[in-house]
């Protein structure tokens, strides 16, 4: 068998003969490059093709750091294939949708056979001659199966590799170590602790049972042929953060970075003082180039989306011969839960109708609120002396409606601010430019998300059409706000004497005598349960219901549609805190199509962020105006998705 493998070991070879470095690097030294950025460009692209580090080095032309000496990262993993990859992707996915991402989810399946280490630029292919020859002196006693135990622990969950198939394992990743230091001069350390296959890692301690139940499912014995991976990352941007681009930005400054969907993004979270509300500071993959891009356009992206594959070496004699040749394949395809998603497009709105053939759901925040702009104090600000509303800045609504209790009553249920009701009518065009039709509209009593609702509704010119149904139960925890008593609200008789088309025959699950002060948060979840049954039973018609909430709204009436249970109280309280944070609660209006368990298992995202953030102390800043212009409408909100 090991003759076997070695003679097809030997054609391969006899191809890659003809794509040396010499060959690779010709053309770009014919067209002008110079040496070094010449190697740096094929390192950074896996050295595949001359053309690829061409199309590298025109996109950098304008990189800062083009000349400098820095050479890659490179590390050597072992990765399944086959049948027990599958499996531990679906273990990724479900993973991941029933107990939220951990560390585990930032790299695909592998066991780690050498940490990273560096590699000069001209020295790599000496890297892949190492690869070649350890794999071809262990292919005779590479187990034909790799017994993976499963082992659990507090903050760990994975496959150890145990007895002799891990010595053999060890010994191919010391003999690379080896050769990689006599060919490519490089330190290279193998891994000589416990080999692992790691499933979760840092989750919390609640979600270990639920882990351990999904990882049961996975069987070490399925047929897989594993293959070491020799994969590169840039060195200087090892503790950022990866952001993904979502839609396109074309920048309207020069400080600003031109995006495109499914660009990657470095950010270093500790470098962001310069960075005004809602933008961050970048430095693009693509480019390498630094600059402002606003947050709203991109998402978290996996620590190993960055990364780049460069050679393989599959142990296995029944393989296709393409799957071994040098380079031929893509930067980041074998092993990867997570590739690379398709940006996002509404499509024209003929498109976009015919998809919306069920119910389907769209979750809105309120837009900008004025005491989150001015503070506690704002009543006080625009009352005069004789307990009169005036207007005392711009951002200030132009008049407030009348209450039975009075302008103190607004002081617990605060209007939008000017910019607020912009954010909540740019949200109501985009919505008539895509082609939803909205078919019923449910809001919270706050008057803020009352306000929300009827801009959304003017833009698409229903505010006659559809009556609003007041639903007290998806007001947010009553435990966050102030006072001791429940919060008091506009009556349905206001609001319509305020011209608000309101219903007054629909019956909400929680009338608003009904909301406790500093509920418990299991109450808050019974009522956001109770709350979004009641509403979806009173709409069985087809089409789009639009829900007008809170920050909280969004995830608390997700779950029950998706089937999944609640967060608990630590978990609920982080997640609006880190998604939204209680200082721009009113600056950023975020839209949320809800999707049914069948659509996230296919892995759609559950919550869609877009909108802006406008605060009083940026009003002035031009970088909030411009996005605010650029923006398009279509960023706002995507298709709702059938339930």
């Amino acid at each position: 068998m090991a003759a076997g493998e070695t003679q097809v070991y030997a054609k391969v070879n006899n191809k890659l003969k003809g794509r040396s470095a010499a060959s690779l690097l010709d053309p770009l030294l014919s067209m002008g490059f110079p040496a070094h950025t010449a190697l740096k460009a094929l390192a950074a692209t896996g050295r595949k093709t001359a053309e690829e580090a061409a199309d590298w080095l025109q996109c950098h032309c304008n990189d800062p750091s083009l000349d400098d000496p820095i050479p890659q990262e490179y590390a050597l993993f072992l990765c399944p294939t086959g049948s027990l990859l599958e499996k531990l992707q679906e273990f990724w996915r479900e993973s991941r949708r029933q107990c939220t991402k951990n560390r585990a989810h930032e790299v695909f399946p592998h066991i780690t056979l050498c940490d990273f280490f560096t590699c000069e630029d001209q020295k790599v292919e000496c890297l892949y001659e190492a690869l070649k020859r350890a794999g071809d002196r262990m292919l005779g006693s590479f187990p034909p199966v790799v017994p993976l135990a499963l082992h659990s622990s507090i903050s760990y969950l994975g496959f150890f590799v145990n007895d002799s198939p891990a010595d053999v394992i060890r010994e191919f990743a010391m003999t690379f170590a080896t050769e990689a230091a006599v060919l490519a001069d490089c330190t290279v350390k193998p891994c000589t602790k416990q080999l692992h296959l790691t499933l979760a890692h840092k989750f919390y301690p609640h979600h270990q049972r639920t882990l351990e139940q999904l990882a049961r499912a996975v069987h070490p014995g399925h047929s897989c042929q594993w293959t070491a991976a020799l994969y590169s990352r840039d060195m200087r941007f090892v503790h950022y953060q990866t952001l993904r681009a979502l839609f396109q930005y074309k920048p309207q400054n020069v400080d600003e970075l031109t995006l495109s969907p499914g660009e990657l993004i470095f950010v270093d979270p500790t470098q962001q003082e310069e960075a005004s509300e809602g933008w961050v500071i970048g430095i693009s993959q693509r480019t390498g180039c630094r600059g402002f891009l606003p947050e709203n356009y991109t998402e978290r992206a996996s620590e190993c989306d960055t990364w780049v594959k460069h050679r393989t070496y599959t142990f296995s004699l029944a393989v296709d011969l393409n799957s071994r040749k040098d380079g031929e394949t893509s930067s980041r395809r074998n092993g990867e839960p997570h590739p690379l998603p398709r940006p996002r497009s509404t499509g024209s709105p003929q498109a976009m109708q015919a998809a919306i053939v069920r119910r389907s759901v769209l979750v809105v925040r309120h837009g900008e609120r004025v005491d989150q702009v001015f503070g506690k104090t704002w009543l006080q600000q625009c009352t005069s002396p004789d307990g009169k509303y005036y207007r005392p800045d711009l951002n200030f609504p132009c008049s407030l409606p009348r209450r039975s209790n009075g302008i103190k009553g607004f002081e617990n249920d605060p209007p939008l601010s000017s910019c607020g009701s912009f954010q909540s009518r740019t949200a109501g065009e985009a919505l008539l430019d895509s082609g939803i039709q909205i078919t019923s509209v449910f809001t919270s009593p706050a008057l803020r998300c009352v306000q929300t609702a009827k801009h959304i509704l003017e833009e698409l010119r229903l505010e006659r059409k559809l009556k609003m149904r007041v639903e007290p139960g998806i007001f947010e925890w009553t435990r966050w706000e102030t006072g001791k008593t429940a919060p008091t609200f506009m009556t349905l008789d206001e609001l319509k004497e305020a011209s608000f088309n309101v219903s007054t025959e629909y019956r909400p699950a929680f009338p608003c005598a009904s909301l406790l002060p500093a509920e418990s948060y299991s109450e808050y979840v019974d009522r956001c349960v109770a709350s979004v049954k009641q509403m979806l039973s009173s709409c069985p018609q087809d089409g789009v219901i639009l829900i007008v909430g809170h920050g909280s709204t969004l995830g608390s009436c997700m779950r029950p549609l998706l089937g999944l249970p609640p967060h608990n109280c630590a978990d609920f309280a982080q997640l609006v805190k880190k998604e939204l944070d209680p200082g721009q609660l009113g600056a950023t209006m975020l839209c949320a199509p809800l999707h049914n368990e069948d659509t996230e298992r296919r892995g759609c995202k559950t919550l869609w962020r877009g909108g802006l953030s406008l605060a009083q102390r940026d009003l002035q800043h031009k970088r909030h105006f411009r996005a605010l212009g650029s923006l398009p409408c279509s960023c706002f909100l995507p298709p709702p998705v059938a339930l």
